[in-house]
């Protein structure tokens, strides 16, 4: 199998506040969008493209390694998957689509993953337990019923997909839709989602406090024996 990566890293950062894409936001002295490439290729993935604003082409290929593949993303995150998709070479039969902003996966849940896709699974996400209780409110902010936990998953990314079903999937969805994430997409056409576990690490990085947090979980990291 021939796996290939598509990292979304066209998002503004607005909410992180550092005044550039969150992408290109330093963690340990590297930006995250590094740190999502290393994963993917440590985890056994073969090609990366990365999807990023337009206007910060140049930046972006100045911090990423050589044979990185860098296309212009689109209006919504749906539209820079598809400008990843077209990006991709023939050789690749697996996709995986992971966000720039979860910066500290680790590649065992890449492997995870690819090892899904080579049992013949035509998608698969890594998902975590709910583990909060989680309720339901109104309008007024009054709770009105407590949702069941033991079936309820966090989802995370890397996300795996059989290429031709996520093409198929992308080609029938309507130009202007703009779904929350790949599953989504390929649930809409029809393709059964698998899971595999997930991990803690895989936070995504939104606000400045979690870019706090994964630098202080570095730091633990590389002081524990």
């Amino acid at each position: 199998m021939h796996a290939a990566a598509i990292v979304a890293a066209a998002g503004s950062g607005s909410r992180l506040g550092a005044g550039l894409p969150k992408a290109l936001v330093p963690l340990a002295g590297r930006p995250l969008v590094c740190w999502a490439v290393d994963t993917l290729l440590d985890g056994g993935v073969s090609e990366v493209v990365v999807v990023v604003p337009a206007a910060q082409r140049a930046e972006f290929e100045a911090v990423l390694p050589r044979g990185v593949a860098v296309v212009d993303g689109g209006a919504s995150r749906t539209a820079s998957v598809r400008a990843g998709l077209a990006a991709i070479g023939p050789a690749a039969t697996a996709v995986l689509v992971h966000d720039a902003a979860r910066p500290l996966t680790p590649a065992a849940v890449v492997a995870r993953v690819l090892a899904a896709l080579e049992a013949g699974t035509p998608a698969v996400i890594p998902v975590l337990p709910v583990v909060d209780t989680t309720v339901l409110v109104d309008d007024d902010g009054l709770v009105t019923d407590a949702v069941p936990r033991a079936p309820l998953r966090r989802v995370q990314t890397p996300q795996g997909f059989d290429r031709a079903s996520l093409v198929a999937a992308y080609a029938a969805l309507d130009p202007g839709a703009d779904l929350t994430d790949d599953a989504a997409v390929v649930r809409r056409a029809g393709v059964p989602v698998s899971t595999v576990d997930g991990d803690e690490r895989c936070a995504k990085v939104t606000v400045a406090h979690d870019l706090t947090l994964a630098a202080l979980a570095l730091t633990v990291g590389e002081s524990t024996p």
